[in-house]
C-alpha cells in the first residue's frame, strides 16, 4: 500500500473516529437535557404547589393601650380594621363609636356618641353592622365607612359613621317596651329585627325595602309579629342574613323559627346542640350564613347546616372542633369557611370547616381577651384585652386546600352527605370553592380505560396481521398509512366527536351497540366459513391478502347496524332508547359520553399501539419462526407460543405508550365530553379529565390563588401519572426481556 493511500485511510479514520464522537456528544448532551428539563418540570410544579400547604403563620404586630380608661370603655361589641390594615373602629355597648390609627400608634382621631338610653345592642359581622336597642322599643343601625382619596398622590382614609336605614331610631316594639336582647339582620335592602323586651316577650319586626321612583330613597314598610313559644329563659337571639332562620337560645337547647313568611312565623323544632361534656356558651354564623357554629365552654365547637334527608330539610351536626381552653371569643372570617377562637389561657386557635382541620394553635394573648377581629383581607388579627389593643400579622392564604379537601370526601354546606366535588367557580357570592382532586383524576382514568379497552384489541390484533400473515406488498401500504393517522390533529377528532359522531350515537344508540357486538361476531363467522370453503376457492386469492375480503363485510354489517336501528328500538325500546335507559333501567345517558370518548380517543391511540406493536412483533427473528414451524407446529401455535411471546415486551410497551398517551389526552376529551367532573363508570355518562380541567379552566383562575395552585397540583399529578405508567412500563418490559430474550 502507498504512503498516500495509507495517508488518506488515516484521515478517513480520523473524520469517522470525530464524528463518533460528535454524534456521541450529541447524543449524551441531548439525553441530560431532556432529563434537565424534565426535572426542572418537576421542580417547578412543585415551587408553585407549595404555599397551598404551608401552615398558617401569625407574628405580633403592634400593641398599645387606647384611649379611654378600662372603667369608661364599657364592653366592645364590634371590634374590626379597614381593608388597608391603617383604622381600627370599635364599636361598645354604651353607644360609642371610636376610631384609632395604627399608623399613629392607636391614636384615635374620629369619635361618635349614639343619643338615647341603650338597654340591648347587636352586630352584624358579615355586613359590619351594630344595631343599638333602646328603652322606648325602638332601635338604630349604624355602620363605619372609610373614604380614600389621593390627595397630592398621598393615600388618605377618612372614617365615619353611616346609618343604613336612615339617622332616626326605626320602631321595633310598637308597644314601646324596653328591648332586653337584639338581633338584626340585612337582606339587600330588607332589614329584619328580633327583640326580646322587658317583660319577656319576643318581637320580630321585617323592614321590607322599596326605593322610591322619585326621590330614589329606600323607603321601610314595617311588619311586626310576636315570636311564639319562647322559652322562659332567653340567652341569645340570632338571625340569618337571609332573614329565613331565627335561632333562640335556652341554655342547651337552640329553638329553630322559619321567618321566611313573617305573616306565618313558625317554630320548625328544637335541638340540643351542646358536645359532649359541656354546655353551650354562644351561637355564631359563618361566613355566608348558612352554618351555624355552637360554641361550648369546654373548648369545643360544632358547625351545623341545613341537610336534605327523606325529602325534609334539617339542621344536622356536621363536624366538631377543639380549641386548646376554654373558648372566651369567636369569630368567623369575613368571605372564608373559617373562624378564629381566643381562649381563656390565651391560646389561638384558626380552624378551617370545610378542610375540619385547626390550621393554627399557639398561646398569643393573656387571659382576659375581651374581643377579636379579623381584617376584610384575613391578614391582620385584632386582640382587646382591657383598653390593650394587639395587632398580628396573618398568614393564611389557602385555608381551604389540605390533603384531607382534596383526596376524601367532604360535607359541603347544603349537600346531603359527604362527596367527593370539583367545583372551582359559582356565580353565588357566598360560594365555597369545593377543589377535590378525585373527580377528575377519575375521569383521567376513566377515560383512559374506555379509549384502550376500543384501541388495544384493534390495534394489537391489526398489529399482529399486519406483521405476520399480511403479504409484504399490502404492508407497505397499510402501515404507512395507519401511522399517518397518527399525524391528524386532535382537535379535528375533537370536533368530529362532539359535533357529529355524539349525535349520530344518540339517534342512533340501538344501531352503535349492534355494531360493537356484531362486528367482531361477523368477522370470526367469515374466518369460519372462509376456513371451510374448498382450497381451490382458497387459493384463488393471494396469500397475505385475504384481508380485502372483509371490507365489504365491514361495511355491510356497518350499513345494516344502523338500518335496522329505528326497528330494534320501536320494537324492544319503546321508540326511544333514551328514555328507557333513563327511566326504566334508572342508567342516566349524555350525549357527550364515555363511549363516544372511547372510540374517538381510541382512533388517536391506535396508531401510536399499532406502530410500536408491529415493530416488535415483525423484528422476531426468522428463525424462531421457522424452527417452530419445521418442528410440526401449525402457523397459530407457532404465532402463540413463539412469536407472541418474544415480541410481548415490544407490545407491552405498544400498549403502555397507548396508555400514556390517553391519560394527557386534552382536546378530544374536552370536546368530545361533558366536561363535568362526575364519578360514574357507566359508559353512557361522560368525565373530566386533568388535562381537560387545566385547560379550561387555566386561563381563568386569579394568578397565585388557590384555585390556580391547586391547578398546577393537578399538573403534578398528571405528571405522576404519566411517570408511573412510564416506570411500570418498563419494569414489566424489561422482566419480559428477560425471560424471553434466551428463545
Amino acid at each position: 500500500m502507498s504512503t498516500e493511500t495509507q495517508t488518506l485511510a488515516l484521515s478517513g479514520s480520523r473524520r469517522r473516529w470525530f464524528k463518533d464522537r460528535l454524534a456521541h456528544i450529541g447524543v449524551t448532551t441531548g439525553g441530560i437535557l431532556v432529563l434537565v428539563a424534565l426535572l426542572l418540570i418537576f421542580f417547578y410544579l412543585l415551587y408553585v404547589v407549595k404555599p397551598i400547604f404551608d401552615d398558617a403563620r401569625v407574628e405580633p404586630g403592634q400593641e398599645f393601650s387606647l384611649v379611654e380608661s378600662a372603667s369608661s370603655m364599657g364592653n366592645t361589641v364590634l371590634l374590626g380594621v379597614e381593608e388597608q390594615n391603617e383604622l381600627v373602629y370599635r364599636f361598645n355597648d354604651r353607644g360609642e363609636v371610636n376610631f384609632y390609627s395604627l399608623p399613629e400608634k392607636g391614636k384615635r382621631i374620629y369619635s361618635v356618641q349614639v343619643e338615647g338610653d341603650v338597654t340591648s345592642v347587636a352586630r352584624n359581622i358579615g355586613d359590619k353592622m351594630v344595631a343599638y336597642g333602646f328603652n322606648d322599643g325602638r332601635f338604630m343601625v349604624l355602620s363605619p365607612k372609610f373614604n380614600v382619596s389621593y390627595p397630592d398622590n398621598v393615600r388618605t382614609i377618612k372614617p365615619e359613621v353611616v346609618f343604613p336605614f336612615g339617622e332616626q331610631p326605626l320602631v321595633l316594639d310598637e308597644q314601646q317596651r324596653s328591648l332586653s336582647q337584639l338581633s338584626i339582620a340585612r337582606n339587600g335592602d330588607d332589614l329584619a329585627a328580633a327583640a326580646l323586651t322587658a317583660d319577656g316577650t319576643g318581637v320580630l319586626t321585617r323592614f321590607a325595602g322599596k326605593e322610591n321612583f322619585i326621590t330614589g330613597e329606600v323607603e321601610l314598610t314595617p311588619t311586626q309579629v310576636t315570636i311564639p313559644g319562647l322559652p322562659e329563659q332567653v340567652d341569645q337571639l340570632l338571625l340569618t342574613p337571609n332573614l329565613r332562620f331565627l335561632f333562640v337560645r335556652s341554655a342547651n337547647e337552640v329553638y329553630i323559627y322559619d321567618v321566611r313568611n313573617i305573616n306565618k312565623l313558625r317554630l320548625r323544632n328544637v335541638l340540643t346542640m351542646n358536645a359532649v361534656g359541656g354546655n353551650i356558651s354562644s351561637l355564631s354564623l359563618l361566613s355566608g350564613g348558612n352554618s351555624l357554629l355552637v360554641a361550648n365552654d369546654n373548648g369545643k365547637v360544632s358547625q351545623w347546616f341545613e341537610v336534605t334527608r327523606d325529602g325534609k330539610r334539617e339542621f344536622t351536626f356536621i363536624r366538631e372542633f377543639e380549641a386548646n381552653g376554654t373558648i372566651e371569643q369567636i369569630t368567623s372570617e369575613v368571605n372564608r369557611k373559617g373562624f378564629i377562637t381566643a381562649s381563656s389561657n390565651g391560646s389561638l386557635d384558626i380552624f378551617h370547616t370545610t378542610g375540619g382541620t385547626r390550621l393554627f394553635s399557639e398561646k398569643l394573648a393573656g387571659d382576659q381577651v375581651s374581643a377579636l377581629a379579623i381584617s376584610p383581607r384575613n391578614s391582620m388579627l385584632l386582640l382587646l384585652e382591657g383598653n390593650t389593643l394587639s395587632t398580628f400579622h396573618v398568614e393564611n392564604e389557602h385555608p381551604e386546600v389540605t390533603w384531607r379537601a382534596m383526596w376524601t370526601k367532604v360535607w359541603y354546606e347544603g349537600y346531603p352527605e359527604p362527596q367527593y366535588v370539583w367545583q372551582s367557580t359559582s356565580g353565588s357570592s357566598d360560594f365555597e370553592a369545593k377543589l377535590s382532586l378525585v373527580p377528575i383524576s377519575f375521569g383521567t382514568i376513566k377515560a383512559a380505560f374506555y379509549a384502550l379497552l376500543f384501541a388495544v384489541p384493534i390495534a394489537v390484533a391489526g398489529a399482529v396481521y399486519t406483521a405476520y400473515f399480511m403479504s409484504s406488498g399490502l404492508r407497505k401500504v397499510v402501515k404507512p398509512t395507519v401511522e399517518i393517522m397518527e399525524a391528524l390533529p386532535t382537535v379535528i377528532l375533537g370536533f368530529l366527536a362532539g359535533l357529529w359522531l355524539a349525535p349520530l350515537i344518540e339517534t342512533h344508540l340501538p344501531g352503535m351497540v349492534i355494531l360493537l357486538v356484531m362486528l367482531p361476531l361477523s368477522i370470526l363467522l367469515m374466518a369460519f366459513v372462509w376456513h371451510h370453503l374448498p382450497k381451490r376457492i382458497r387459493n384463488a386469492v393471494p396469500e397475505g391478502w385475504q384481508c380485502i375480503l372483509l371490507l365489504p363485510l365491514v361495511v355491510l354489517v356497518g350499513w345494516m347496524s344502523f338500518a335496522f336501528s329505528p326497528l330494534v328500538e320501536t320494537v324492544f325500546f319503546g321508540g326511544n332508547a333514551r328514555s328507557f335507559l333513563t327511566n326504566e333501567l334508572g342508567i342516566g345517558f349524555d350525549q357527550r359520553n364515555s363511549l363516544v370518548v372511547g372510540i374517538a380517543m381510541g382512533f388517536a391511540v391506535i396508531p401510536t399501539i399499532f406502530s410500536i406493536a408491529e415493530d416488535a412483533v415483525f423484528s422476531v427473528p426468522r428463525h424462531l419462526t421457522n424452527g417452530s414451524l419445521a418442528l410440526g407446529a401449525t402457523t397459530w401455535q407457532t404465532l402463540t407460543r413463539v412469536v407472541m411471546l418474544t415480541a410481548s415486551p415490544g407490545i407491552f410497551s405498544a400498549v403502555m405508550m397507548g396508555l400514556g398517551r390517553a391519560v394527557g389526552e386534552t382536546m378530544i376529551v374536552l370536546m368530545a365530553t361533558g366536561n363535568t367532573p362526575v364519578m360514574d363508570f357507566s359508559i353512557f355518562n361522560g368525565m373530566r379529565t386533568l388535562a381537560a380541567n387545566i385547560a379550561v379552566e387555566m386561563p381563568e383562575a386569579e394568578v397565585n390563588s388557590s384555585h390556580y395552585r391547586v391547578l398546577f397540583l393537578a399538573a403534578f399529578v398528571l405528571f405522576v401519572f404519566t411517570f408511573l405508567f412510564n416506570t411500570v412500563a418498563e419494569f414489566v418490559r424489561q422482566r419480559l426481556r428477560d425471560k424471553y430474550s434466551s428463545m
